[in-house]
């Protein structure tokens, strides 16, 4: 059986606790929090704490908080015997307290509130300073994960830039194609066939291959009647930069 404090109410903690609380041989001690309100949603079935001083001894202390306030909580709990792991995927390890044992439970996904996820598909990356810390990671992840990964923090930043592109600005571009449906009265769910297919196509296309439109066919007056429609000036800036990222991508094959 591991035993876990996790330290954090937000979206990464609660989704980690939830998973944890229904998997066998792991025991949350205590869920850490710096407001009552927010502790009450774990509070039913796990002891709450809001004062550092009465934190249980556990095998990992998994730390999910925002990047700034990781360091400041990792010293309040520098003197645990336990291994002590920030939950962050642009934080270094070394953002810990040195003189820790240390480690990266990193859960590489988006969490919403109230919308639940399949933990066995989400890749979990991991890094330790220590061999045996890292093993004892690695159990503690595949008791939840089907994907468990050795990522140093190297590997870890790179891989959550890349995920802002393919996540967040991906999403910024559903909000404004959203927009541009509002607009005209359309409804935005006839996009969602096109865009579930364009996700569902990299599973077997690698991204270079699955590109298509005009700027991947070199449509300059589909281009400009796109350019024409558009009144709102960020948009049409956004619009030209992609189409001609696309299209230096694929000037040899025009």
């Amino acid at each position: 059986m591991i035993s876990i404090v996790i330290l954090g109410t937000g979206n990464v903690a609660k989704h980690l606790y939830d998973a944890f609380l229904i998997t066998d041989n792991v025991k949350i001690l205590q869920v850490v929090g710096r407001t009552e309100d927010k502790l009450l949603a774990y509070s039913k079935h796990t002891e709450v704490i809001s004062d550092y001083r009465y934190l249980m001894d556990a095998d990992i202390y998994l730390i999910a908080v925002s990047d700034d306030a990781i360091a400041e909580v990792s010293k309040k709990i520098k003197d645990k015997k336990g291994l002590i792991a920030h939950t962050s995927g642009s934080c270094e390890l070394d953002v810990l307290v040195p003189n820790q044992r240390r480690g990266v439970f990193y859960p590489l996904q988006s969490f919403t509130k109230g919308k639940k996820v399949d933990f066995l598909e989400i890749p979990i990356c991991l890094e330790a300073k220590h061999h045996d810390d890292f093993m004892l990671l690695q159990q503690l992840a595949h008791l939840i994960s089907d994907k468990v990964f050795h990522i140093s923090s190297e590997q870890r930043k790179t891989i959550h830039l890349a995920a802002v592109f393919v996540n967040n600005f991906t999403n910024h571009l559903y909000q404004i194609g959203s927009e541009i449906c509002a607009e005209k009265k359309i409804p935005f769910e006839l996009l969602q066939p096109l865009i579930q297919e364009t996700a569902h196509k990299i599973n077997t296309l690698n991204p270079h291959e699955a590109q298509t439109g005009p700027a991947r066919r070199g449509d300059m007056t589909t281009i400009n009647n796109h350019l024409g429609l558009l009144e709102n000036k960020t948009y049409k800036e956004i619009y030209s930069l992609l189409s001609n990222s696309i299209q230096k991508d694929y000037e040899q094959e025009l």
